[in-house]
């Protein structure tokens, strides 16, 4: 079986060389000339653990291809993916389908023969009848069925996600196009993973349902955090005591500053834009927007105010910038609210993390960016944990302390041991513990 992938992007690159481990021929096409010349060298344009070994084993055996010809990738294919960007549109948050709806005219008249146009991209509920009315008066002339099959992958962690998922959802309206999808995904349906078939518009809104639902639980175990401050509980126990209860389950109940990443705002604010359009507002995902932009913003001033009030002068160590560990990501990552903020109090900012790629062009002027942790607190008046990389959590205290010209250390993670950190002579403070 032969497939097009529309777009070297995170999505499409992740899914195009899994789709070919699973023995599937793919095409990944993408506009961006650099970045296919970067993929035919063996160059990763994203960091993602495991995907440089895929990549480079299956372009080898053959099964995967790079080009930036539409018509040369679609050549043979009975599938063709659209992977493209679905950015929050400028101005109002609705997410914006250009690339969506471009992708697919140019998929639609480079097309040889009929094939199933499947939408991979986060797209809000109507867009593939839209893409319907776009390949007909297109092509007219040939039967291009269109379904939907949205992405589950965590950053970090897609490859395994994608490799034995919770679920695969499949939304179409023809037998043909639930046909070569289940074909598709035959080595998964081996290993008995639940295949969800529905109609498309339910599987365009499952995966902004199932976003939305994981942010809000972020956002209210934070709540909580904030809550077992004033009380004297421990966030930890709380969450513990919630988890184990299966109905609610142990997953995305970790508080910190706020979540970010590529997903979860944008498709917060598309899910709320799209409610309001068709007039059933949903309440509680705008809530919990709100209260994560709050949230992200409230940071810096739970820094200046762990460094007593000023922090004009002062060295801070900011370990870890991008939204989380095991990427490069730093769309919406709290660091981008919280840096400038302190920059603005007129904090001497020191920064390390161990992929920094993306982050050295998005940090304010001024910081500085070192080569390892210990360097980052060298002389410094305290020490933020921004984002838990593992290499973080095994710090030695002591060193740490020596390292160090303060005695602040702020865990906005939860991921060091308070005896620890104080026994070393550490003022230590984190988020939702007594």
């Amino acid at each position: 079986m032969r497939i097009a992938m529309i777009g070297a992007g995170y999505v499409g690159l992740v899914s195009g060389a899994c789709f070919a481990e699973f023995g599937t021929e793919v095409c990944v096409v993408d506009t961006d000339a650099a970045k296919v010349e970067a993929l035919l060298a063996g160059r990763m344009p994203i960091y993602e653990p495991g995907l440089d070994k895929l990549v480079t084993e299956n372009v080898a055996d053959g099964r995967l291809s790079f080009t930036t010809d539409v018509a040369e990738a679609m050549r043979g294919a009975e599938a063709v993916f659209l992977a493209v960007g679905t950015p929050s549109r400028r101005g109002d948050g609705h997410a914006d389908l250009t690339y969506v709806f471009a992708a697919a005219e140019g998929a639609a008249k480079a097309a040889e023969k009929p094939f199933v146009l499947v939408t991979k991209s986060t797209v809000p509920v109507g867009t593939g009848k839209r893409i319907k009315e776009i390949v007909a008066r297109v092509r007219p002339d040939l039967e291009i069925a269109v379904a939907s099959n949205p992405e589950f992958l965590r950053e970090g962690s897609a490859i395994p996600d994608f490799m034995r998922p919770d679920r695969v959802v499949i939304g179409a309206e023809t037998d043909r196009a639930f046909e070569v999808l289940r074909r598709l995904y035959r080595p998964l349906y081996l290993i008995e993973t639940p295949i969800v078939q529905t109609g498309i518009e339910t599987a365009e809104l499952i995966k902004y349902a199932a976003n939305a639902f994981l942010a809000t639980k972020i956002t209210f175990i934070n709540e909580m955090a904030d809550l077992c401050e004033v009380v004297g509980a421990d966030v930890h126990d709380v969450a513990r005591g919630m988890g184990l209860d299966g109905r609610i389950g142990r997953k995305f109940l970790h508080a910190g500053p706020g979540y970010g990443g590529s997903c979860f705002p944008k498709d917060t604010l598309a899910l709320a834009r799209t409610a309001q359009d068709a007039g059933k507002p949903v309440r509680l995902v705008e809530t919990t927007i709100q209260v994560n932009d709050q949230r992200k913003a409230a940071m810096a001033d739970r820094i200046v105010a762990a460094m007593g009030g000023d922090v004009k002068g002062k060295t801070v160590a900011v370990l870890g910038l991008t939204f989380k560990p095991e990427t490069d990501d730093m769309r919406d990552s709290p660091s981008l609210d919280i840096m400038p903020r302190l920059a603005e109090a007129g904090a001497v900012l020191r920064a390390y993390d161990p992929q920094p790629s993306h982050a050295r062009q998005m940090m304010p002027p001024g910081v500085h960016f070192a080569g390892s942790a210990l360097e980052a607190a060298e002389g410094a008046d305290a020490v933020v944990l921004l984002t838990e990389w593992n290499e973080f959590r095994a710090l030695s205290p002591d060193r740490l302390r020596k390292t160090m010209r303060g005695d602040v250390a702020l865990d906005l993670r939860n991921a060091w041991d308070p005896q620890a950190f104080r026994e070393a002579g550490f003022r230590y403070s984190s988020i939702g513990r007594p």
